[in-house]
Protein backbone atom coordinates (compact mmCIF):
# COMPACT_ATOMS: atom_id res chain seq x y z
CA UNK A 1 0.00 0.00 0.00
CA UNK A 2 2.43 2.50 1.20
CA UNK A 3 4.63 1.92 -2.22
CA UNK A 4 1.70 2.10 -4.36
CA UNK A 5 1.26 5.81 -2.30
CA UNK A 6 4.70 6.66 -2.54
CA UNK A 7 4.16 6.02 -6.86
CA UNK A 8 1.49 8.04 -7.15
CA UNK A 9 3.04 10.53 -5.42
CA UNK A 10 6.38 10.66 -7.60
CA UNK A 11 3.91 10.38 -10.78
CA UNK A 12 1.92 13.49 -9.68
CA UNK A 13 4.56 15.92 -9.12
CA UNK A 14 6.57 14.28 -12.18
CA UNK A 15 3.94 15.18 -14.06
CA UNK A 16 3.24 18.47 -12.72
CA UNK A 17 7.25 19.26 -13.07
CA UNK A 18 6.96 18.14 -16.85
CA UNK A 19 3.92 20.61 -17.31
CA UNK A 20 5.59 23.52 -15.57
CA UNK A 21 8.95 22.75 -17.78
CA UNK A 22 6.71 22.35 -21.00
CA UNK A 23 4.76 25.92 -19.90
CA UNK A 24 8.49 27.40 -20.06
CA UNK A 25 9.54 26.27 -22.85
CA UNK A 26 6.32 27.50 -24.75
CA UNK A 27 6.86 31.00 -23.43
CA UNK A 28 10.32 31.01 -24.26
CA UNK A 29 9.58 29.84 -27.98
CA UNK A 30 6.57 33.07 -27.53
CA UNK A 31 9.23 35.28 -26.54
CA UNK A 32 11.54 34.12 -29.72
CA UNK A 33 8.45 34.60 -32.15
CA UNK A 34 7.72 37.91 -30.82
CA UNK A 35 11.39 39.49 -30.90
CA UNK A 36 11.76 37.79 -34.75
CA UNK A 37 8.79 39.83 -35.81
CA UNK A 38 10.26 43.28 -34.20
CA UNK A 39 13.14 42.19 -36.26
CA UNK A 40 11.72 42.18 -39.66
CA UNK A 41 13.78 40.67 -41.63
CA UNK A 42 16.82 42.46 -40.09
CA UNK A 43 19.99 40.68 -39.76
CA UNK A 44 21.13 39.71 -36.62
CA UNK A 45 25.07 39.74 -35.17
CA UNK A 46 26.12 37.89 -32.83
CA UNK A 47 29.62 38.18 -30.71
CA UNK A 48 31.91 35.10 -31.09
CA UNK A 49 30.74 34.12 -27.13
CA UNK A 50 26.82 34.36 -27.97
CA UNK A 51 27.35 32.08 -31.01
CA UNK A 52 29.42 29.63 -28.58
CA UNK A 53 26.95 29.99 -25.88
CA UNK A 54 24.25 28.85 -28.54
CA UNK A 55 26.49 26.40 -30.79
CA UNK A 56 27.13 24.26 -27.64
CA UNK A 57 23.47 24.30 -26.38
CA UNK A 58 22.12 23.75 -30.09
CA UNK A 59 24.59 20.81 -30.15
CA UNK A 60 23.17 19.00 -27.12
CA UNK A 61 19.08 19.21 -28.43
CA UNK A 62 20.37 17.89 -32.25
CA UNK A 63 19.19 18.66 -35.69
CA UNK A 64 15.40 17.06 -35.28
CA UNK A 65 15.00 18.67 -31.76
CA UNK A 66 15.97 21.90 -33.50
CA UNK A 67 13.38 21.78 -36.21
CA UNK A 68 11.02 21.42 -33.90
CA UNK A 69 11.57 24.69 -32.07
CA UNK A 70 11.64 28.18 -33.12
CA UNK A 71 15.20 29.24 -33.39
CA UNK A 72 16.60 32.84 -34.04
CA UNK A 73 19.42 31.11 -36.27
CA UNK A 74 18.53 27.80 -38.45
CA UNK A 75 19.50 24.47 -37.47
CA UNK A 76 21.94 24.07 -39.68
CA UNK A 77 23.96 27.39 -39.06
CA UNK A 78 23.87 26.69 -35.18
CA UNK A 79 25.20 23.07 -36.09
CA UNK A 80 27.86 24.77 -38.79
CA UNK A 81 28.96 27.43 -35.78
CA UNK A 82 29.28 24.47 -33.46
CA UNK A 83 31.71 22.36 -36.60
CA UNK A 84 33.95 25.34 -36.36
CA UNK A 85 34.52 25.07 -32.55
CA UNK A 86 35.60 21.87 -32.54
CA UNK A 87 37.58 22.70 -35.44
CA UNK A 88 39.32 25.24 -34.08
CA UNK A 89 39.73 23.14 -30.59
CA UNK A 90 41.68 21.06 -32.66
CA UNK A 91 43.49 22.91 -35.67
CA UNK A 92 46.88 22.79 -33.62
CA UNK A 93 47.71 26.44 -33.66
CA UNK A 94 48.57 26.77 -30.35
CA UNK A 95 51.08 24.36 -30.82
CA UNK A 96 52.78 25.92 -33.70
CA UNK A 97 55.90 27.21 -33.64
CA UNK A 98 56.58 30.72 -34.86
CA UNK A 99 58.78 29.40 -38.03
CA UNK A 100 62.35 29.76 -38.84
CA UNK A 101 64.34 32.19 -36.74
CA UNK A 102 65.67 35.10 -38.32
CA UNK A 103 69.70 35.94 -39.68
CA UNK A 104 71.32 37.66 -37.58
CA UNK A 105 73.07 40.57 -39.45
CA UNK A 106 76.35 39.76 -38.09
CA UNK A 107 76.00 36.45 -39.94
CA UNK A 108 74.67 37.71 -42.94
CA UNK A 109 77.54 40.39 -43.35
CA UNK A 110 79.99 37.95 -42.69
CA UNK A 111 78.21 35.94 -45.81
CA UNK A 112 78.54 38.88 -47.70
CA UNK A 113 82.44 39.35 -46.82
CA UNK A 114 83.00 35.59 -47.72
CA UNK A 115 81.24 36.07 -50.95
CA UNK A 116 83.02 39.29 -51.87
CA UNK A 117 86.43 37.85 -50.85
CA UNK A 118 86.43 34.17 -52.74
CA UNK A 119 85.89 34.52 -56.32
CA UNK A 120 83.80 30.90 -56.35
CA UNK A 121 81.23 32.61 -54.36
CA UNK A 122 79.95 35.45 -57.16
CA UNK A 123 76.93 33.99 -57.39
CA UNK A 124 76.30 33.92 -53.74
CA UNK A 125 77.78 38.10 -53.83
CA UNK A 126 75.55 38.59 -56.41
CA UNK A 127 72.32 37.68 -55.07
CA UNK A 128 73.60 39.54 -51.32
CA UNK A 129 74.56 42.61 -52.31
Amino acid sequence: MQYALLKFFVMTVAGWLHRRDQMVIDYLQEQVRVLQEQQRGRRLRFTDEQRRRLAVRAKALGRASLRELETIVTPDTLLRWYGKLVAAKYDGSTKRSPGRLRTRAVLAGLVVRMARENPSYVKLAAMWS
